[in-house]
């Protein structure tokens, strides 16, 4: 049976070894039918990096002016033409077999998202490539109260029908850091959502790199104007990893199947 077509949309700016770790993720996966669209948000030309990897199909599109992630992502809805898209954000990997997993997994479900592993990553000194160095497990249930409160959707590597997008349009700029939980939010009023439990993806972030204080206070409007879109209530914004020791966040905490082999990925970008 030939494998159904999965577009892969990645936003990207300024992290093209970060990118370039992503490629090859995506030709390490076992399921091999995919429209890679990368939409360059006004930085430096990605065209070398994506050169590295011509067995993958790729379409990178270079934007003039940086009009930041989400529009980005828009961009790529504009191109794809698979009957599934998978996003994924440029500095995040998933294991080989996850987009094969994803797709096994979709059955009469709309959309589907796997749990994560948390890896803070160190630098080669030279090279630039990453080397994890801590990880932790992202799990938890997707009861739609708890997600109403403080959502554990991760976006990298969730697999969904295309044609959802014709019910509920594209992802709403207007919320910005918020978008992937609005999303979350309007796909599952009127869609079937599953969440698998599988890490098959490593979100980068780092404790002592992001959150600070000042862009927390940036972010309160957009979590005021997502609250009222979806009438959330008044919702914190708080340190991510604080939330993640909220009472209420920590009792949907989950198992998951691990499988990630705590290697780096090495690519091709020297």
């Amino acid at each position: 049976m030939k494998q159904p077509l999965v577009s892969v949309i990645i936003p990207t700016y300024h992290r093209l070894q970060a990118l370039s770790e992503l490629l090859e993720a995506l030709y390490r996966q076992t399921f091999k039918n995919l429209q890679v669209i990368i939409v360059n948000d006004g930085g430096p030309s990605v065209a070398a990096v994506v050169e590295l990897y011509p067995e993958l199909d790729c379409t990178y599109i270079d934007l003039e002016v940086n009009k930041m992630h989400v529009h980005a992502r828009n961009v790529g809805l504009e191109v794809a033409t698979g009957d599934y898209i998978m996003l994924c954000d440029d500095d995040d990997l998933i294991v080989p077999s996850h987009i094969e997993r994803m797709v096994n997994e979709l059955g009469d479900n709309d959309l589907v998202y796997s749990d994560a592993e948390i890896v803070e990553y160190t630098t080669r000194e030279h090279s630039g490539a990453r080397i994890p160095v801590s990880r932790q497990l992202f799990a938890y249930d997707n009861s739609l109260e708890g997600m109403r409160k403080f959502s554990t959707f991760i976006p990298s590597g969730c697999l969904y029908r295309r044609a959802i997008h014709h019910t509920i349009g594209p992802f709403d700029e207007a919320v910005h850091n918020y978008w992937d939980w609005d999303f979350y939010l309007r796909v599952v009023e009127q869609f079937s959502v599953r969440r698998v439990p599988v890490a098959g993806v490593l979100y980068a972030f780092s404790p002592s790199g992001g959150n600070k204080s000042a862009n927390l206070v940036n972010m309160r409007p957009y979590l005021d104007q997502l609250s009222a879109k979806h009438d959330l209530g008044w919702l914190p914004t708080k340190n991510f990893y604080l939330l993640l020791q909220e009472p209420d966040v920590m009792s949907r905490k989950v198992e998951s199947e691990i499988v990630w082999d705590g290697k780096e990925t090495i690519s091709r970008q020297k």
